[in-house]
């Protein structure tokens, strides 16, 4: 026996078990499982045929009882979970929420699943909330129902996995339970169960199971069974076996009614609780909420075997289907796998069973076994692909199915419904890709705006990987967008979050867009207009005409050119991509555009005191403007535009960057201005040798703003290149880099027409040009020579 000191022995343990346990002679039968454990539903089922008791009393939260004729109907298929969310009343920042995952083989399922069928009544018995302390519900959070920490991380679990040389807690239980456990009689199973877990209880100090909240729970559970033993006779009892002991032994009557009064403290707040699908990876453990058996799918097909009662090696039939359906799925990806790796596979794990003393090989052999004969070499990222594949194929990828009922959420119902309608797929887990043709198919533009709706409400169900982005204004030149998504429970419980914001998904995010528009001040006309695009990409139709007024009044009040400039911005972008926003009517929109048009230009006169680090956005806004003054079909009034430009250009010290833009755009509109642009990068060459140096930032501007003007008019192009060979050799490569960035306004394609303009001019062919210039690290080497030459020129007097 491992040393470890308790104040009875294993007689006493015994002894209890035989007589207030599992003794059928008594009123109630304790039935000590583990959550998702197949060998423990195994073993419950046979109880329940030979007790055949009046009630079933489960470990789950009490308000789910309502649920039960759903869980047992034959549409619900598992994995499904039940969804606990709680708020409290007078702190709203209270709250938590909890999953109840359950699978096939779950005992609790299992035996709820058969009762129901004989015509047993079947009822939870635990507290909804298994939360520690009051001050922990601070954070909204999402863990397990059955968290089963304690039991795994004891002294005694861990002092027996090094006993029986077991690497993990899990490893130990398949070996234990799973494997020799259903070899067993339900009896013999039930008390080993019992005492493994009572030893690791007894682990813990009575203060340490009040703060993880164990014995309140039992109290309360405690108080369940009392209230059943007055109206039934035979009572079976089905629990983790960490909390059979605390049951068993009949607690005070003061304990009983605390558990109470804290269910009842519970009800002041809002407690909701919800059935819905849940997934092989979000139930296997080491993907999801730390409860149960990891590795689900095997124990799937484990459970497959033992519910046909068919018990005889099980655990070797489940071990050849995994080894064949990984071998036929490393083939489809090109994989050299033969039929003498599978069976040297195969092998493996029953000698490694032998030599770990185990009956059958479990999972652990299973793995063990594939890494030896299915990898080739050493054991490196690039022959891993075999354990990847296996580590998918023994969590499974199913996904469960909930019969319909009342309290499904209608936001829920709803999201669900719009995915079957627009075939999205909703069966199986895993990623799932979707390209969306916007343009040229209606029902894509659909699932665009649904999809869109979800990422909006930050539901985990897609992400976008590329496509336009009319926001803020990203790829937009793209005519595609491409999503991944994948359904989950996750999903679902955050569709639940947001019952109370709606019925379906768009009015739920109605609600959410109001709540933040609440939130902006009534003068942020650019925040409003990404909100009325936003609003537009997910289809709301109905939000968009409020945001429409919303909008105009914020222009009205909005005071900043930039912020303007900004907003109207966006609205050309909505403008020119009305059709696929599903702007049918302009009349709301042309009348924005015209009114931020007016509201910007009214206060043109803001960039003379911009900052050096608003300049460029300054040229943007310049940009935006002069380019709707030129359309024909807007009513915009470009003489006004053009006579506040000139007048900003008599105005003394304005940046050089804005006085470019500003004279840039006039010469676009009167071509007798032109030569202006000439005679103002003149002025800045022949100044000051300050001013000299801010030729550059001059060009900036006039580049940024109206390249065209440069590209076709050689009469400017050839006095710009004059001007620049007027410069000293010091000058220009002084200025070099401003001048370069300058001309990065330019396409490639710019580059190479303005070079073989300027070449004609010089009389050379532009393939002169385009030779590849000395290296930076040769023009360093050449610079060092020159120094030693320099140096001993020095010397002799030669220089």
């Amino acid at each position: 026996m491992l040393d470890l000191e308790f104040d009875f022995g294993l007689e006493q343990l015994n002894e209890l078990f035989t007589q207030d346990v599992f003794n059928f002679g008594q009123e109630v039968v304790y039935f000590p499982i583990r959550h998702h454990s197949p060998a423990c539903s195994y073993h419950l089922l046979q109880v329940l045929e030979q007790y055949n008791p009046e009630i079933v009393l489960i470990e789950g939260p009490e308000l789910a009882n309502k649920l039960i004729p759903v869980l047992a109907d034959e549409a619900t298929k598992p994995p499904i979970s039940l969804y606990y969310s709680y708020q409290n009343e007078q702190n709203p920042n209270k709250r938590a929420s909890f999953y109840y995952p359950m699978l096939q083989f779950s005992p609790e399922y299992a035996v709820l699943k058969q009762a129901s069928k004989q015509g047993i009544p079947v009822q939870f018995i635990d507290l909804n909330s298994r939360s520690k302390e009051d001050d922990t519900l601070e954070k909204l959070t999402k863990t397990s129902f059955q968290d089963e920490s304690l039991l795994a991380d004891s002294q005694f679990m861990t002092s027996l996995c090094q006993k029986l040389h077991c690497r993990s807690f899990n490893e130990l239980w398949e070996k234990v339970f799973e494997i020799e456990g259903i070899t067993k009689t339900p009896t013999a199973f039930a008390q080993e169960v019992f005492t493994y877990c009572t030893l690791s209880r007894l682990c813990y100090t009575d203060e340490q199971l009040q703060e993880e909240g164990h014995l309140a729970r039992e109290a309360f559970m405690r108080s369940c069974i009392a209230q059943a033993k007055a109206r039934y006779k035979r009572i079976l009892v089905v629990t983790g076996g960490f909390h059979t002991y605390g049951l068993v032994l009949q607690g005070s009557a003061d304990e009983q009614q605390a558990a109470v009064q804290e269910k009842v403290t519970r009800q002041q707040g809002e407690e909701q609780i919800y059935p819905m699908v849940y997934t092989f990876e979000e139930a296997d453990q080491l993907n999801g909420y730390a409860s149960g058996m990891p590795y689900v799918n095997y124990y799937q097909q484990i459970w497959k075997q033992l519910s046909a009662r068919k018990p005889i090696e099980v655990f070797k039939q489940s071990n050849l289907f995994m080894i064949s359906t990984l071998s036929k799925e490393l083939r489809k990806n090109e994989e050299s796998i033969s039929t003498s790796d599978g069976i040297e596979a195969y092998a493996m794990i029953q000698g490694l069973a032998q030599l770990r003393q185990k009956r059958e090989g479990g999972v652990y052999e299973l793995q063990d076994g594939i890494r030896t004969a299915f990898i080739k070499g050493e054991d490196s990222f690039a022959n891993v692909k075999p354990l990847e594949l296996l580590a998918t194929l023994l969590t499974g990828n199913e996904i469960g199915e909930v019969a319909p009922n009342e309290f499904i959420p209608p936001i829920v119902k709803d999201f669900k419904e719009s995915c079957s309608n627009l075939k999205l797929h909703m069966k199986t887990t895993g990623q799932h890709r979707k390209q969306l043709d916007l343009y040229s198919n209606e029902k894509h533009r659909e699932i665009s705006h649904l999809l869109h709706c979800a990422s909006y409400l930050d539901v985990g169900f897609a992400t976008k990987k590329s496509g336009p982005d009319f926001v803020n204004y990203i790829d937009i030149h793209r005519v595609r967008e491409n999503w991944t998504y994948t359904y989950t429970s996750l999903v679902e419980a955050r569709l639940v979050e947001y019952a109370s914001y709606g019925g379906t998904v768009k009015e739920a995010v109605i609600r959410k867009m109001e709540e933040e528009l609440a939130e902006i001040p009534s003068h942020h006309s650019k925040e409003y207009a990404k909100k009325l695009m936003e609003s537009h990409r997910m289809g709301l139709e109905t939000l968009s005409k409020s945001l429409f007024i919303a909008l105009k009044d914020a222009l009205l009040q909005d005071g900043s050119f930039l912020s303007l400039c900004r907003t109207l911005s966006i609205l050309n972008h909505m403008y020119s991509h009305r059709s696929l926003l599903g702007i049918s009517d302009e009349s709301s929109l042309a009348p924005l555009l015209t009114l931020g048009y007016e509201q910007a230009v009214s206060r043109l006169y803001q960039i003379y005191r911009s900052q050096p680090d608003e300049h460029h956005q300054c040229i943007q806004a310049l940009k935006t403007l002069g380019m709707l003054a030129k359309r024909d079909e807007a009513n915009f009034d470009q003489e006004r535009l053009l006579d506040d430009l000139a007048s900003l250009l008599q105005l003394p010290d304005l940046a050089p960057m804005l006085e470019g833009a500003c004279i840039a755009i006039l010469a676009q509109a009167y071509p007798i201005r032109r030569p202006e642009i000439v005679a103002r990068a003149r002025s800045y060459i022949l100044g000051t040798p300050d001013k000299v140096k801010l030729i550059s930032r001059y060009l900036q501007g006039v580049f940024a703003t109206a390249r065209d003007v440069l590209l076709y008019d050689n009469v400017l192009l050839r006095s710009l290149n004059e001007l620049f060979v007027s410069l000293s050799h010091e000058q220009f490569i002084e200025m070099a880099p401003e001048l370069r960035l300058a001309f990065t306004n330019f396409t490639a394609a710019e580059v190479y027409l303005i070079m073989k303009q300027i070449a004609g001019m010089h009389q050379v062919d532009v393939t002169v040009l385009e030779e590849e210039g000395i290296s930076e690290s040769m023009l360093v080497e050449a610079k060092a020579q020159d120094e030693v030459v320099r140096r001993e020129f020095a010397k002799w007097s030669l220089i």
